[in-house]
């Protein structure tokens, strides 16, 4: 006597993985476009208003980067 078993391995239909792809792609431009948000928000203020909070301009690519993107 043989037995067939079969195993769906979520993923491996193709249209799954296409899904998968599109929904990563689509998280990483919301990525980028909290990134540059933050960037042009903090890159616009003046240096006083930096100061204000506690922020020097040297630091704004991190925080940006930080608020896109995460530690």
């Amino acid at each position: 006597m043989a037995f067939l078993t079969e195993t769906h391995i979520p993923g491996s239909n193709l249209f799954e993985r296409i899904a998968a792809f599109r929904a990563a792609a689509v998280a990483r431009a919301a990525q980028a476009r909290e990134f540059r948000r933050v960037y042009n928000e903090l890159s616009g203020m003046s240096d006083r208003d930096l100061a204000d909070i506690g922020i020097s301009r040297g630091m704004i690519r991190s925080i940006a980067f930080e608020a896109g993107y995460g530690k």
